[in-house]
């Protein structure tokens, strides 16, 4: 019987220690964190600044490929507004790939991306990879985060 419980200890140990040091976001979670990550990047190519401020806090950080400079919150809102106002909108939006880690409040998702804009009759694609940070605050997916690469 010791040894049993022995055993149930030892296995409940593991358990705990694997919940704890972060995995895979569960198949309930990854619903919530996909619509998320979809509703923050269709809110920057409408330009819902209602979404924006809700998912998009101040301490927000952005790195961009090819871009000297890190954006912040304020940059964020300011390029989504000068999209729209160039009469740009978005065609298609794609995540070929998306891996989550989840670790507690903070999901990281590691994607492929592609969207395609049209701007005066005139249809682009773009694609190419990009890290974010997702963190639940007051019970929401908020994206203070991300590091984007585009593809040549």
């Amino acid at each position: 019987m010791r040894r049993i419980n022995s055993i149930a200890v030892a296995v409940a140990g593991v358990l705990m220690m694997l919940l704890a040091s972060g995995s895979a976001a569960r198949p309930d979670d990854r619903t919530e964190l996909m619509k998320a990550r979809e509703a923050v990047w269709r809110a920057w190519f409408a330009n819902d600044t209602k979404t924006l401020e809700a998912m998009v806090p101040p301490d927000t950080i952005v790195i961009g490929s090819g871009q000297e400079q890190w954006r912040n919150q304020a940059d964020i809102f300011r390029s989504a507004a000068k999209f729209h106002e160039a009469g740009s909108k978005l065609i298609r939006l794609e995540f070929p790939r998306t891996e989550i880690q989840r670790f507690g409040d903070v999901a990281i998702f590691y994607s492929q991306y592609l969207y395609e804009t049209e701007e005066d009759g005139k249809r682009s694609v773009t694609s190419g990879r990009v890290t974010e940070i997702f963190v639940r605050r007051n019970g929401q997916w908020t994206n203070p985060g991300w590091h984007t690469d585009t593809e040549k």
